[in-house]
């Protein structure tokens, strides 16, 4: 036998094996899929991270009724003459937030108002009070004012009947702020999709167990089914399986009847223990894609009693990239939200490297004095690496030689939701 010469780049792409480059995999994966989870009606107190199944329209105008944006006097401009100073007399009582004055303000005279009152019938403009002076009954300012200053009109932030958030949506703080407002008391959202994970391998034991000097600890479900908390998912543990094709289908079968998508790490690949990939293709349906990135590469792609699975590399680093990558912005369609694309900025490199061309690379990244570091390994199996990281910096397809000070993307965790 005759074998062949030994390569430095054990990631180097074998001839004549067709790569999926990163963009076309998201492009294929976002076309077939659609949205698995039924609505149902809850409160808008436990509405946060929900996906709306429906648009919602306000109940009321924001602001309800014209208020006035200061602390101050109201007056109706037209009242106003030609004099530089002007001098108004007092009307007796006040207008105050949640305590409106309910009679009429005659031209020509000022009432006293604060933030946030229904600007009463008479007034249409507010003077700020340290504009004015004050004495006895009356007050005095100069002139300069516009109609309707220091107000805030019925309806100028959002009309009574208007669409404020729009089916789709993930409900933040914020959103459930403006629900609020607007007289918004339940919502329709989509039940929280449920996404198991499953660890496999002869080599991995959960901690807690005793692990022989041939073993290593499972650090692959743990962080996965933290990942999908943060995302706002409902995390189903399967459990850690052996390299037994029956217990790697058991677990899937017990996957498909629990969850609406299954990640599982590790047997993703063609080797004689990826019993993940085996098992899959035993139904036909598995679609094993050799992506052009790194870390990664071996990504199966399929249908258990149509459930999707998602078949991640087995080392660490790979598992969680891909699951960035790839899994986050498909459970969010799954879920009933739009495809999530993270959102990067450029920042200088600190570090230089010599980048080949033919596939994408993410390497762990923080951003320190303005500068984007890289740690110091991009081994799959340095999960350090991954604790130690703030993002990822993405460096493209082509070849590229980066120096200190060249722009690169980067990716901050908080864009791929974690």
């Amino acid at each position: 036998m005759k074998p062949p010469p030994l390569k430095d780049d054990c990631f180097a792409m074998p001839p004549g094996v067709d790569w999926t480059p990163v963009d076309d995999a998201l492009a294929m994966l976002q076309k077939g899929l659609h949205c698995v989870t039924k609505a149902e009606a809850i409160d808008l107190m436990d509405a946060g991270g929900r996906v709306l199944a429906a648009d919602v329209v306000a109940v009321r105008s924001n602001p309800p009724y014209a208020n006035s944006a200061v602390d101050g006097y109201g007056f109706a401009f037209d009242c106003l003459d030609s004099n530089d100073v002007v001098e108004l007399a007092l009307v007796p009582g006040r207008s105050a937030a949640g305590g409106p004055f309910e009679g009429v303000v005659p031209a020509g005279k000022a009432l006293r108002i604060l933030t946030g009152a229904r600007v009463p019938t008479g007034v249409d403009t507010v003077v700020l009070e340290e504009d004015c002076s004050v004495l006895g009954d009356a007050i005095a300012f100069r002139k300069g004012l516009k109609q309707g200053a220091n107000t805030r009109n019925a309806g100028e932030d959002v009309l009574a009947s208007d669409v404020v958030l729009t089916a789709g949506h993930v409900l933040r703080s914020q959103d459930i702020a403006l629900l609020a407002a607007v007289g918004v008391g339940g919502v329709s959202v989509r039940r929280r999709l449920r996404v198991a994970v499953l660890s496999t391998g002869d080599e991995v034991v959960s901690v807690g167990q005793l692990a022989t000097q041939s073993q290593i600890y499972d650090a692959n479900r743990p962080m996965l089914l933290q990942t999908i908390r943060e995302w706002g998912y409902e995390p189903v543990d399967l459990g850690h399986v052996a390299d037994d094709p029956e217990l790697v289908k058991a677990a899937l079968e017990r996957g498909a009847i629990q969850a609406d998508a299954i990640l599982t790490s590790g047997g993703a690949s063609a080797g004689d223990e990826d019993h993940v990939s085996a098992v899959l293709g035993s139904r036909g349906a598995v679609q094993t894609w050799r992506i052009a990135m790194k870390p990664g590469r071996p990504l199966a792609l399929a249908l258990w009693d149509g459930v999707p699975v998602f078949g991640l590399p087995g080392n660490p680093v790979a598992a969680l990239v891909c699951t960035l990558v790839f899994a986050r912005p498909a459970c969010a369609v799954l879920a009933g939200a739009a495809w999530q694309n993270p959102a990067g900025f450029d920042v200088p490199a600190a570090f230089s490297k010599n980048k080949k061309a033919g596939r994408r690379e993410y390497l762990r990244a923080r951003v320190r004095g303005g500068k984007a570091e890289v740690f110091k390994s991009e081994g799959s199996g340095r999960i350090s690496g991954l604790s130690w990281a703030e993002g990822l910096v993405e460096l493209s397809n082509e070849a590229q030689e980066i120096s200190d000070g060249d722009l690169v993307r980067f990716y901050p965790y908080g864009s791929f939701g974690i």
